[in-house]
């Protein structure tokens, strides 16, 4: 079944491109809404819809179009929290141009979706089942979608700091997973990028509170990793809130290699200009099973951070 929340859930920061601050509140909607942007700092206010067709090119993040000039950035990890949490209907009001980073993760989303609650739709839900690989390239990096009964990121990294190197991982991502293993995972940058872009007018709203910054072999966070292999986590979330644009669970393998946002944005778009690509299957229950959301109800992020199961 469709999915939404029980009532609205609230977060506050800061934009990390602009340092402006930054609100955001996810509202309740019906079934068939889908997941929709609403810009309440322009007036009057303009909806977005969270779909793979009004991404427009952008440094750094995934950054939203809807046409006319009016434009919202940083959405990936907002839609990597809904999808992870199974929430496939709701109205997002944020009063400026970019989503709060908050921590740089997932993981403050998931829990505050999870803290007001999950409200299931007695409306069935679709999916959109990959029917043959799809690939797009550029140089070394590459990006495709197999065929596959249930949702699955791949992901290889590499990096010359050694406190990242080189890096792979591939999870099956039903039932949790994307909770247990990707949720907490913050971006990352080198120092010396840090420098550029904000020579640049970008990352103003960067810390090493909300990211992980690296030089070399040293992690100059404080706390260090979250993870040993927190980058390419990080990578994987980021596609998975990419994926979610397509504007309905996927089944299908993604893999991604040195891969980022305009990628992923490219490959669904290379997905569903070919309509023998894919097609849209009413999910079973026994589907439904084995999506990312199922279950997650559930769980619980303690105070600390540390992801619990009732």
């Amino acid at each position: 079944m469709q999915a939404t929340l029980k009532t609205n859930v609230i977060f506050e920061g800061v934009g990390l491109h602009s340092g402006a601050p930054a609100r955001l509140e996810i509202r309740p909607a019906p079934a068939g809404h889908g997941i929709v942007f609403r810009r309440i700092d322009l007036k009057p206010s303009v909806d977005i819809p969270a779909r793979w067709d009004f991404v427009t090119p952008s440094k750094l993040c995934t950054l939203l179009d809807n046409g006319q000039g009016q434009t919202l950035s940083t959405v990936e990890h907002i839609m990597a929290a809904l999808a992870g949490t199974g929430i496939h209907n709701a109205l997002i009001e944020v009063d400026g141009p970019e989503v709060p980073i908050l921590d740089g993760s997932a993981a403050p989303f998931v829990a505050g979706i999870l803290r007001t609650g999950i409200e299931m739709h007695p409306e069935p839900l679709r999916a959109i089942r990959v029917l043959r690989a799809v690939e797009v390239r550029d140089g070394e990096s590459f990006a495709s979608l197999r065929p596959a009964d249930h949702l699955e990121i791949e992901f290889g990294i590499d990096f010359v700091d050694e406190a990242i190197g080189h890096q792979e991982k591939r999870l099956d991502m039903a039932n949790g997973a994307f909770l247990r293993e990707l949720a907490d995972s913050r971006t990352f940058c080198r120092q010396s990028d840090v420098d550029a872009m904000r020579k640049s007018g970008l990352a103003l709203g960067g810390t090493y509170l909300n990211a992980v910054v690296v030089d070399g072999a040293q992690v100059l966070s404080p706390g260090g990793l979250r993870h040993r292999d927190e980058a390419v986590r990080h990578k994987m979330l980021d596609a998975m809130g990419d994926l979610a644009l397509a504007g309905a669970p996927l089944l299908a393998r993604y893999t991604g290699h040195r891969a980022g946002h305009a990628m992923t944005n490219r490959l669904l778009r290379e997905l569903f200009a070919d309509p023998t690509a894919w097609e849209w299957e009413i999910c079973s229950p026994s589907l439904e099973e084995r999506l990312p959301g199922a279950g997650v109800a559930n769980y619980r992020y303690a105070a600390e951070g540390e992801l619990l199961v009732r």
